[in-house]
């Protein structure tokens, strides 16, 4: 067991050395915002160990606090972040200064409040943070962690992603707040064509997982006449309670628990789906500008 760890140890430190700029204009990277219709449901929980999981695969992985109320990214992975965002957005610092290694394989980039002021920046300034901000190209996936609910923030990040994944639990409120955020999603955005998945968090087995899934795609399906995709489940088991505690990851501390094996079939999920049409940070930009 100790050497299986070791090895680990090893292939997440070969994942925190420093990426290669010459990827090709080809390269596409995959991002992926994380959402909920309520807080407490584990929506950080999931995209730190999402995220972590993709770098045991080799991915190379940027994790963006997108949560500007209460972001708390950093605590589970025991950061203290001295930069974020509104730092580039200002022009006080570059994106290469900000990005922080972790000791799990990842990159990690605190949010900002404020983050919705790109859409008034002067041309100069805009430039500089497009410019700042394309840097982020070099990377496979970004997976960003939004707060909860339908601030301005939170529908910027959902409506100019490659992919959404709404999390929610089998409690009611969390059931219906999940149909209302996908309400807002599906109306606000048609023209975009979102493409929204959702995850069953806290279950207790996979028939629970699949029957608040079925029962949230068919009541959006009857009454907003959208499609939602039912990504997987996680289930309820007191590992991730121990590794928030800790401030260590269940994927790391815990690779073998029911919470982890559950994130790794939902990243072999995802991983088998080609997204259609034009992906990458460019794009994402350009949405996120309204462009």
């Amino acid at each position: 067991m100790m050497e299986d760890q070791a090895a680990e140890l090893r292939t997440l430190m070969k994942n925190n050395a420093p990426w290669r700029t010459d990827r090709g204009a080809n390269h596409k990277t995959r991002i992926i915002a994380i959402t909920s219709g309520k807080g407490g449901v584990g929506k950080t929980n999931i995209a730190v160990n999402m995220a972590i999981a993709y770098a045991q695969l080799g991915k190379k992985v940027i994790l963006i606090d997108g949560d500007l109320g209460m972001a708390n990214v950093n605590i589970l992975l025991n950061m203290v972040p001295n930069y974020n965002l509104l730092h580039v957005i200002n022009r006080q610092k570059k994106m290469s200064e900000i990005i922080q290694n972790t000791e799990f394989g990842i990159k990690f980039i605190a949010g900002a409040n404020g983050f919705s002021r790109i859409a008034n920046l002067s041309d100069e300034e805009l430039s500089y943070f497009s410019e700042e901000f394309s840097m982020l190209g070099d990377a496979d996936i970004i997976i960003i962690d939004t707060g909860a609910g339908i601030s301005n923030n939170v529908l910027q990040f959902v409506s100019s992603a490659d992919e959404v994944y709404v999390v929610t639990t089998p409690e009611p409120t969390a059931i219906t707040d999940a149909y209302g955020i996908i309400k807002i999603i599906s109306t606000e955005f048609v023209s975009r064509e979102i493409n929204l998945k959702l995850i069953v968090n806290r279950v207790h087995s996979a028939d629970e997982g699949r029957r608040i899934a079925e029962r949230i795609m068919t009541i959006v399906g009857q009454f907003l006449n959208y499609k939602v995709e039912y990504l997987g489940f996680i289930y309820d088991d007191p590992t991730v309670m121990s590794s928030v505690i800790r401030q260590k990851p269940f994927m790391v501390v815990s690779p073998s628990s029911k919470p982890a094996i559950c994130i790794k079939h939902i990243i072999g999920k995802i991983e088998k789906t080609e997204i259609q049409g034009q992906t990458g940070v460019s794009r994402f930009l350009k949405k996120i500008l309204g462009k």
